[in-house]
């Protein structure tokens, strides 16, 4: 996982509109997230999995920042 490619993710979740962050389940809101970077910067499989992991792991920030926007 690069500085950059987690630049563009939190570049997404702050573009991201908080009904559609808030609407969705955990699991919805992680591959929402991985198909925008994906359109925007080529995942290889390991860099999806490591990317899910992480998205995973930081659902309430995300849900967080949607809701302070």
């Amino acid at each position: 996982m690069n500085a950059a490619i987690i630049r563009q993710l939190w570049s997404i979740v702050e573009e991201s509109s908080d009904k559609t962050v808030m609407s969705l389940n955990d699991s919805d809101l992680v591959n929402q997230l991985l198909h925008k970077l994906q359109a925007r910067q080529y995942l290889s499989a390991e860099d999806w999995y490591v990317m899910s992991a992480y998205l995973s792991s930081r659902t309430l920030l995300i849900r967080e920042i949607a809701q302070s926007q």
